[in-house]
Order: structure tokens, then C-alpha cells, then sequence
């Protein structure tokens, strides 16, 4: 069975057979042109619920300070954020070794010089606070996974700081909603469409 699992865009070191596509996308009123290969999430096109979900994201409400892609990917949303808001500085995690390849070479490849692209599951190698974490969850991982990503997302904020997640409402946004309520006291529906929720919730000063 876990050889099954070997190949997906979640595991450290999918094993595929290269095959790598060169592709322009316009996200936030900028071209960008990414590189995607087999073993990464979306890999033919930015997927609707990224799209949806940094349409929705309000960087005015978020507090001076960096900002965290969680399971970045191949990069769009973070490479994104990083080419709209250059004055940010931009934290891009992810286990998966390929798409941290991937992305690391997109930002090169669209002069964006404002990120820092690393390795970590989950929050293991996050070690300071931001001002916004933006996360699409890979929710083929599992709803522990998913989980860990929003409940520990408290202890890597800035005081003001905000957690914006897309989440479809028939993989478990609704939830989602009550797992964010109940560990930050609030959570808002600040976008509904197509079946995707874009919740987001407020660090507030303790």
C-alpha cells in the first residue's frame, strides 16, 4: 500500500516520471509563467480553488510583517502574493521535495526575489509568526493533516494576524468553520463559489 502513496503531491520525494510542462497563467493582474511536472497538485493550470482564494484574501487587514504559504506547491499562491505585494516578504512550506524544486525555479523565472522557499510538514520547521498564513490544504491527506494545518496555525500568528483557507464545502469546509471558530474565538465565509468556502479567521490579542 505505501507504494501506492509514493507518487502523490503530499509524500517528501514523489516518484514519477518526469514530464514537465511550461505554461503562463494571470493571477492578481500579473502573467506569471510556472513550470509544473507529474507529481505536483494542479499541475496543467492554477486550480479554481487558488484562484478563488487570493481574489478573496485582504491584504490591507493583515498587520506589518511576512506572510505564510502553507503547502505551497509548485508556488502559484505564494509567487502571487509576492509579485502583487512586493514590499512582503513571502514564506513558501511544503513536504513535497519536487513541487519546493518547482517553485524555487518559477520564482527565478518571474523575478521574484521577495520569498523564502522551504521544506516543512506542516509547521515543523516554521519558526517565527506572520502577519497572514493563506493555505489551499491538501485534503487528500488526510483530515489530521488538514486539522494540524488550521488549529496550530494560532502559535505561528502575529497579534492581528489572519488564517485564510479555501476549503470546498463537500470536503468538510463546514467543519472546518467550527474547528477555526472554536480555536480562534471567530471565523468568517468571506467568499462562497463553485462549492468553495474561503474561511478566514483573526489571531485577536490575549
Amino acid at each position: 500500500m505505501a507504494d501506492k502513496l509514493t507518487n502523490h503531491y503530499y509524500t517528501q520525494n514523489p516518484d514519477v516520471l518526469h514530464e514537465e510542462h511550461h505554461w503562463p497563467f494571470t493571477l492578481l493582474g500579473n502573467e506569471l509563467l510556472f513550470t509544473t511536472d507529474n507529481g505536483v497538485f494542479s499541475k496543467n493550470r492554477v486550480d479554481y480553488g487558488s484562484r478563488v482564494l487570493l481574489a478573496a484574501f485582504d491584504a490591507e487587514k493583515t498587520p506589518a510583517g511576512p506572510w505564510l504559504d502553507l503547502g505551497t506547491g509548485y508556488g502559484p499562491i505564494g509567487l502571487a502574493l509576492a509579485k502583487r505585494w512586493p514590499e512582503r516578504r513571502i514564506t513558501m512550506v511544503d513536504v513535497n521535495e519536487l513541487a519546493l524544486a518547482l517553485a524555487r525555479q518559477n520564482a527565478v523565472a518571474n523575478q521574484i526575489e521577495n520569498v523564502e522557499i522551504k521544506t516543512s510538514d506542516i509547521y515543523s520547521e516554521v519558526t517565527q509568526r506572520y502577519a497572514a498564513i493563506i493555505t489551499n490544504p491538501p485534503v487528500r491527506a488526510g483530515k489530521s493533516v488538514v486539522s494540524t494545518m488550521l488549529t496550530a496555525a494560532k502559535d505561528h500568528l502575529l497579534s492581528g494576524g489572519t488564517l485564510t483557507v479555501v476549503l470546498q464545502k463537500k470536503q468538510g469546509a463546514p467543519s472546518a468553520k467550527k474547528l477555526m471558530t472554536a480555536t480562534f474565538g471567530n471565523c468568517t465565509i468571506i467568499k462562497k463559489d463553485k462549492g468553495y468556502y474561503i474561511l478566514e479567521s483573526t489571531l485577536m490579542s490575549e
